[in-house]
């Protein structure tokens, strides 16, 4: 049911959940209504600003979905205590958006949706990769702006980069990280480099295994290892994707000095955070390095972009859409719901590595992911059933 700009869902229930934007799916919103929860919704399609948020908390408010375009700070996260909030629930895997030391002090959880977005993230920066790779925007343009059919196929058209058996770098062996990179030397015979602050062994077993298998074929293998420095990852790779976390150690991570110690026709992508990078040094570098390249599906400013970033066509850029798939976001909806509701509901906080249970009908009840869990000293899951046995 409309009202003004807000939607309204089971307008009698009794605990208030302000969602700031629209979801999509229908699961979450029964989610929370058979938790006896009123759902507010909004239906702006623009950024809503902290006073508008504000003033949709108003003076009762159990809990918020938010997203992570929106900036939760201390006053914000205030605001929300004080009306009665007992969670925030981010609508992402990040939560950079959130000062977390604020909410902890506050004693608000804030949740987020962890192991739906792995494979989604991965597909998409293997997609911005070739499309960089193999000029796929230039193409669209060219075959649009009626070029093609005044000159037809030539030898020298739109020439890429071929990344067969080339060498991939990935700064930030995480989750998606590793994903990205088993989809690229499995499918493409890339060799591997990355570079993080811990080892990831598993990874490194996996391209082994790989390896192995395609010399048992009769085919060269492929390898991988860690790079101590980025600068050394920087000198070997091809293309170098971007995945670490964004914090105040790695924020600008790539700027100038990093473009310039990358090969001189490289692809940097950047499908993780926008300050990762320093956007301005970004663009002053595919000015002046025509056959290097860009793909990018977050910005350091987003939404805006950095003047120049647009005119640049060795630079492909997607509007933030790393989990854009109808499952991917329905399930967000679904963990960022039952966050909220175990939350409100006392429940414990989940600690095994399958988040995937959450998206049945018989979900534990449990919150899928609490950043701030430990602060809080919030029970977990396992120890809590433990202890009833």
């Amino acid at each position: 049911m409309a009202q003004g700009l807000w939607t309204v869902h089971n307008r009698d229930g009794q605990r208030r959940v302000v969602v700031t934007k629209e979801l999509p799916g229908e699961r979450w919103v029964r989610l929370l209504t058979a938790a006896d929860c009123r759902v507010e919704v909004s239906d702006s399609r623009t950024i809503l600003t902290p006073a508008a948020i504000e003033k949709a908390i108003g003076n009762e408010c159990a809990a918020v979905i938010g997203q992570l375009t929106e900036a939760w700070q201390a006053p914000l996260l205030e605001k929300l205590r004080t009306a009665g909030g007992r969670v925030l629930s981010n609508y992402a895997v990040g939560f950079n958006n959130i000062d977390i030391a604020a909410a902890t002090r506050l004693g608000l959880p804030v949740g987020y949706t962890p192991g739906v977005l792995t494979e989604t993230t991965s597909e998409l920066t293997v997609a911005l990769t070739f499309a960089a790779a193999r000029r796929i925007a230039e193409g669209d343009t060219f075959v649009r702006s009626g070029r093609f059919a005044d000159c037809g196929w030539l030898p020298m058209l739109l020439l890429g980069k071929l990344l067969w058996r080339r060498t991939l770098g990935i700064v930030g062996a995480g989750r998606i990280g590793a994903t990205y990179a088993r989809m690229m030397v499995e499918g493409h015979k890339m060799d591997l480099v990355y570079h993080d602050l811990y080892p990831n062994e598993a990874l490194e077993a996996s391209v082994h295994d790989y390896g192995a298998f395609l010399e048992a074929h009769g085919e060269p293998g492929v390898t991988c290892r860690r790079a101590e420095t980025l600068d050394e990852l920087l000198a070997a790779a091809d293309v170098v994707s971007i995945h670490t976390v964004l914090d105040e150690s790695t924020h600008h991570l790539f700027g100038a000095r990093q473009f310039a110690a990358m090969k001189p026709h490289a692809i940097f992508v950047n499908s993780s955070r926008g300050p990762l990078h320093d956007e301005k040094a970004l663009v002053e570098h595919c000015r002046t390095h025509p056959d290097f390249y860009a793909a990018l599906d977050v910005f350091e400013d987003e939404p805006r972009t950095e003047p120049g970033l647009a005119d640049l066509p060795n630079v492909v850029m997607v509007p933030h859409l790393g989990s854009a798939t109808g499952w991917t976001r329905r399930s967000m909806a679904v963990l960022a719901a039952r966050n909220a509701v175990a939350m409100l509901d006392g429940a414990p906080v989940w600690n095994r590595p399958d988040v995937l249970v959450f998206l049945e009908d018989d979900a534990p009840a449990a919150a899928p992911g609490i950043v701030n869990a430990d602060d809080l000293g919030l029970p977990y899951y396992q120890d809590a059933t433990e202890e009833r046995s």
